[in-house]
């Protein structure tokens, strides 16, 4: 029989538990693409120095992972078990399972989201906590666990990536439920901690850092949409242009966000193509730059470098991106997270610069320095300066 009492025994201790859950989330957006078919995800911002790990499988089952300054405690619910509430008299918490639950945590099981609506006891089949300082995990002791199932509580099942985190259990779990081949190496590189890099993303989902894709993430993840409208200057509802515009190498261009300044993105190329498309800047003042080879690159450019304007003037680290981080601190938090959100690999400010001007410098001799198709000229002025004076500041 599979009990919380045999799962208690297989756990890592918090800190190994934590590392496990980020990267089963990691793994899950990036082979999935698509935020609303994710089973594991990991919000860092769930409360005051809190930390959760979500998990549903879209049939009913789920578990949380609540990290507090308190302790870690797990819950989880077996939609078909008989310890269920839903299959108990008066529709309770099965005898035993929370009533050792310390104080210092039982507070956690009366999240709303563990409710459900009409019943008042909270959805879990499934309890272990830790309190912090504690060596071991606990579970009630005196649960009288119903006859007759090798998993009376659900606990074999939904924990199973928590006790066997072997690499190859995790392939075949995300094998399973994509229905598709997962490169096991891309895994381990996942498990062990290391970054996402664009050849592991591309490893482990080819259409990941499709335009569709990050499309896809941003609408799903309010924080990110709300930094790309404001601080990232890269706002996705804002596609209607100042004036319309051609390319000298005669690609087509599409609108695809907009800034406070009246500037606009355009994704260059045909979208039938499916590839990645460069993208273009132009401002309202006449001037243009292509700022990136794909729309992940722009993404990840406007999150990890907001004043990446200042960068085509000539201005170079440590002025570069000085008075954001003076007026947004928690900048260096902030574009770790939506990164993660977002699904693109880690990049430093240095990567990201050096990219921006190897690919502004294509602007003009690949024609993509725009004009305006029925004004004489009407040619943009390229962004780049030539020659970049490396001490420039801003103060």
């Amino acid at each position: 029989m599979s009990t919380v009492h045999e799962t208690a025994d297989l756990l890592p201790n918090p800190t190994e538990l934590r590392s496990h859950l980020s990267a089963l989330a990691i793994l899950d957006a990036t082979i999935g693409g698509d935020p609303q078919f994710c089973c594991y995800t990991f919000d860092t911002t769930w409360g005051p120095g809190e930390e959760a790990a979500l998990v549903e499988n879209g049939s009913g089952d789920d578990f949380s992972v609540l990290f507090t300054p308190a302790g870690v405690l797990i819950r989880g619910f077996d939609h078909e078990s008989e310890m269920s509430p839903y299959a108990t008299d008066g529709e309770q918490v099965w005898p035993g399972v929370i009533d050792e639950v310390p104080a210092t945590l039982r507070q956690l099981l009366d999240e709303p989201a563990f409710h459900d609506e009409g019943i008042d006891a909270p959805r879990v089949t499934a309890c272990l906590w830790r309190e912090t300082g504690d060596t071991a995990w606990r579970a009630g002791s005196a649960i009288a666990f119903p006859p007759g199932s090798e998993d009376p509580d659900g606990s074999g099942f939904l924990f199973h990536l928590l006790t066997d985190r072997s690499p190859e259990a995790v392939q075949a779990h995300f094998e399973d439920y994509y229905e598709r081949p997962i490169p096991l190496d891309a895994v381990r590189h996942v498990l062990s901690g290391r970054p996402l890099t664009p050849a592991i993303t591309a490893a482990l989902n080819p259409a990941a850092l499709s335009d569709n894709a990050l499309l896809r993430r941003i609408a799903a993840h309010p924080e990110a949409a709300s930094y790309l409208a404001c601080d990232g200057e890269f706002d996705l509802a804002r596609t209607d242009p100042v004036e319309p515009i051609s390319l000298p190498n005669g690609l087509p261009v599409e609108p695809i966000a907009g800034c406070n300044a009246g500037g606009t993105h355009y994704l260059c190329g045909p979208a039938a193509l499916g590839g990645p498309r460069p993208v273009l800047y132009t401002d309202s003042e006449g001037r243009a730059s292509l700022i990136a080879e794909s729309l992940a690159e722009a993404l990840t450019l406007v999150v990890v470098l907001p004043s990446w304007h200042d960068a085509l003037a000539g201005f170079r680290p440590p002025a570069l991106n000085s008075d954001h981080l003076d007026d947004h601190p928690d900048h260096p938090a902030v574009r770790d997270r939506l990164l993660a959100a977002l699904g693109l690999p880690p990049a430093t400010e240095r990567e990201v610069l050096d990219r921006l001007l190897t690919t502004a410098a294509r602007t003009v001799p690949d024609g993509f320095l725009p004009r305006c198709p029925d004004e004489e000229d009407s040619s943009f002025q390229p962004m780049l300066t030539q020659s970049p004076a490396t001490t420039s500041t801003r103060r």
